[in-house]
């Protein structure tokens, strides 16, 4: 059968995802829920063992099954990336960034906050 770099690439960018994710879960600043979902779908790309594990994992398997079924995203969820986009926004007007960066950085984070609050909330 051989290695298929595909499903390598997925698998690697899954357990990335959830290493991240994972020290989302000790970081304040960086929001656990974004990198479960994102893991979840390379793990169902790469690793059907992982995928399926994530799934049935008390913590992270709701988050997934709300986003697969309804594409929502948790009300905290939502509230914690949205106050980190600010905050990191801020930040940089703070630390005197260029007009050009606030204008693509801010731009590029108003979108996503408005994708992420057009999503129901579970």
């Amino acid at each position: 059968m051989g290695i298929q770099p595909g499903r390598t690439g997925f698998r690697i960018l899954a357990y990335m995802s959830m290493g991240i994710a994972v020290v989302g879960v000790v970081l304040p600043l960086l929001p656990t829920t974004p990198f479960v979902i994102l893991a979840a779908f390379f793990a169902s790309k790469g690793s059907p063992a992982f995928a399926l594990w994530l799934e049935q994992h008390p913590s992270f398997g709701p988050a997934i099954r709300h986003w697969r079924l309804r594409r929502a995203i948790p009300r905290k969820a939502k509230i914690l990336a949205i106050g980190m986009m600010a905050l990191s926004w801020s930040s940089m007007v703070w630390l005197g960034a260029s007009a050009f960066v606030l204008s693509v950085s801010g731009l590029f984070l108003l979108g996503v906050a408005i994708y992420m609050l057009t999503r129901p909330s579970c």
